[in-house]
């Protein structure tokens, strides 16, 4: 029985390598493609015919749409607005990735770190942009909580330092994590019920005890997949709010 590790392999579709550095198209490449391709036909069938009384496809994007814009306004207030079109376009780019791999032969694109660390990475520095654009040098205040006693500054400046940086990785090392470990329980018990199957005799018996898991487990993994791209949205808009509106 393949290991539930395979699933996770990157493979090379066409092979290309550019002044030395593997620039090949992999599955991830493929599934990466198809999600925007899938989000920009769900685009496409949402404004197509904009109506006054709006259809399903519009009605959905709009009820979208009008999430994210009450999600960046209760975090980051009207200064946000500006950055809604960011938010929207990584929660659905996400949320796309992760539905894709629950579909069967499908590969899971944020199971690999190398893929939120990019997201993360790109969040941080945008961050860190805003902050400097918008404040200046006044934005390393962020680093040192009002009325702060003396004594105790150097220590609650390197804190707030420490907690700063380690951004980039929580917010990465969460949407992976948490994409990986459920495909692999997804793969582990779905892997029971082919041994049991194939096993034959009273073992067989046995095989819709797993398979029930693997359904529960499954619909699970697919609230996780919403629940994950809606918290690597809202830890975005919470980081950005601090950028923005820089309290001292």
């Amino acid at each position: 029985m393949a290991s539930p590790l395979d699933q996770f392999a990157i493979r090379r579709i066409l092979p290309l390598e550019v002044g030395g550095v593997d620039a090949s198209f992999t599955n991830a490449s493929l599934f990466m493609l198809a999600a925007l391709g899938l989000l920009g036909l769900f685009l496409f069938l949402g404004t197509r015919q904009a109506a006054l009384v709006p259809g399903r496809w519009q009605a959905a994007l709009e009820s979208l749409n009008e999430f994210i814009l009450g999600m960046v306004e209760e975090n980051i207030g009207p200064k946000g607005r500006a950055y809604v079109p960011f938010i929207f376009s990584l929660f659905l780019f996400i949320l796309a990735l992760n539905i894709l791999g629950l579909l069967p032969f499908s590969f899971t694109v944020t199971s690999h770190i190398a893929v939120t660390a990019a997201f993360a990475a790109f969040i941080f520095i945008l961050c860190l942009v805003v902050g400097f654009w918008k404040h200046g040098l006044h934005f390393l205040s962020l680093f040192v909580p009002p009325n702060t006693p003396l004594v105790l500054l150097p220590l609650i400046v390197a804190i707030e330092i420490i907690s700063f940086l380690s951004r980039p990785l929580t917010l990465a090392i969460r949407l992976f994590a948490n994409m990986t470990a459920g495909h692999i329980l997804l793969k582990v018990f779905a892997g029971f019920v082919i041994s049991l199957g194939a096993a034959g005799g009273l073992l067989a018996l046995l095989a819709p005890a797993p398979f029930l898991l693997t359904v529960a487990f499954y619909v699970l993994e697919l609230l996780v997949a919403v629940v994950q791209a809606y918290v690597f949205a809202l830890l975005t808009c919470i980081y950005l709010n601090d950028s923005i509106n820089l309290e001292h």
